[in-house]
């Protein structure tokens, strides 16, 4: 079956997630695509969008119309050759509403799982949890008489798992999305130890297809991108206990979280990440881990805390961030959530203290918005590190010691054998998290 076919029938599961929806709204693009080639006409093309919720899934149609409309806009000099035998076509407004009908028509939302055992490939994006992943592939598998491809976007599930439990003979394959999918450029690709050869060069096609930046990783829970997020949040927490003597909970984390934006050249510090991923989310990744390391905890009782008060951070329906670690307004950490006062501190109150405690950093600074497009940001990497090398104030220690140890992370995950090259390691970091810089480097 080749490249056409394959995507002929297709189910997204946990279409109206947050994952999902990207997935599917790639996935629908591409096949619409397939569809309008002149050697592709009369082939049928079915996208099922099923989730849980018919209410989710009328929202997710409404947000499917909205996106499809915004990427014909983009292209609509290239959607004018390929409705070009279209003379009822004149206007771009004209070729712009007939390829959004195209690209929705082939889309059934549905909360039936019958649905799916028709189709040849199955896309995965339903929650982080390896019990049901393999209940319902396996449920599939077991009524759909094609035999099917599963694509799981599992950040965390060892992929041999899921096909061993699930009895896929190899019909599965880790293809890992970041968040936003439809804006992130990487993918991980994860093969089992028995996934099948065409599966992998589909996935491959597929994702040239999409334009995406694919790196390989073993098949080891959490693989390259949790693996590092997941333990370099956990070094974080473990500073904001040790710092905790001194400054006080709330002080303590609101340092932490600086230093790993602000003197670390990030996008955003650890906590907000945190709080942006979801601690129940964050939670359950380090315990699907933590069951398959040695000699290492991946576990935060910090995390557990915040889950048994039911602050949880993650994104509202319409992408807003909800409050965790922090409390936001517009977007923008505004206060800390008080462990032990179970309320949020504002942090204009303590802000002062403690930025003064932390020190100036070096002039050389620049922020990770400027530096980030910077064609010549490894100067400024090396300028910067190189005079903070050379200070002993408390950010300056601070950050020092977060970059050793995120160098560590990334250099452990090669030699555990998580990661192919150092290399793939940075290119996650980079591409999936947004860093201006990849972990292992030396600059320090």
């Amino acid at each position: 079956m080749e490249y056409t076919e394959r995507l002929q029938h297709v189910t997204v599961l946990g279409a109206a997630g947050k994952m999902g929806s990207g997935i599917l709204l790639l996935t629908a693009i591409e096949m619409a695509d397939l569809s309008l080639k002149p050697e592709n006409k009369g082939k049928q093309f079915v996208m099922n969008a099923m989730d849980v919720s018919d209410m989710a899934l009328s929202g997710l149609m409404s947000y499917l119309k909205v996106q499809v409309q915004k990427a014909a806009e983009k292209k609509v000099g290239l959607l004018r050759s390929v409705y070009e035998n279209r003379a009822d076509l004149v206007d771009n407004g004209e070729i712009i509403d007939q390829y959004v009908f195209d690209v929705l028509s082939i889309v059934r939302p549905t909360v039936c799982i019958e649905a799916a055992y028709q189709s040849t490939m199955i896309f995965e994006a339903i929650k982080e949890d390896p019990e049901l992943k393999i209940k319902i592939f396996s449920h599939i598998n077991q009524n759909n008489k094609k035999e099917p491809w599963f694509f799981t976007n599992t950040s965390s599930i060892p992929i041999t798992k899921l096909d061993t439990e699930a009895k896929l003979n190899g019909r599965i394959i880790g293809f890992h999305f970041y968040n936003p999918p439809a804006v992130q450029k990487l993918a991980e690709l994860i093969k089992a130890e028995s996934t099948l050869k065409e599966v992998e060069e589909f996935a491959l096609a597929y994702a040239k297809s999409l334009k995406k930046v694919v790196v390989p990783s073993h098949d080891f829970a959490g693989f390259i991108g949790n693996g590092h997020f997941m333990r370099d949040a956990l070094h974080g927490i473990s500073e904001v206990e040790r710092l905790t003597k001194n400054f006080g909970y709330t002080e303590a984390l609101y340092i932490i979280n600086k230093v790993s934006q602000d003197f670390l050249i990030r996008p955003m510090g650890i906590f907000q990440l945190i709080d942006y991923v979801g601690i129940d989310v964050c939670q359950y990744i380090m315990k699907v881990m933590n069951a398959d390391v040695k000699d290492e905890e991946i576990h935060s009782p910090l995390l557990d805390k915040f889950i048994g008060l039911n602050v949880k951070g993650g994104q509202n329906s319409d992408g807003s961030q909800k409050d965790g670690f922090l409390k936001y307004e517009k977007g923008r950490p505004v206060a800390i959530y008080d462990i032990n006062k179970k309320s949020y501190a504002a942090i204009a109150e303590f802000q002062a203290k403690c930025d003064d405690a932390l020190g100036k950093p070096p002039a050389s600074l620049q922020p990770w918005k400027t530096v980030i497009g910077n064609p010549k940001k490894e100067e400024v990497f090396r300028k910067y590190f190189g005079d903070l090398k050379s200070l002993e104030t408390l950010g300056a220690q601070l950050s020092k010691k977060y970059a050793a140890r995120s160098k560590e992370i990334g250099q452990n995950l090669v030699k555990d054998k998580v990661a192919f090259t150092e290399n793939d390691v940075n290119t996650v970091l980079l591409t999936g998290f947004f860093h201006a810089y990849g972990p292992i480097n030396d600059y320090l």
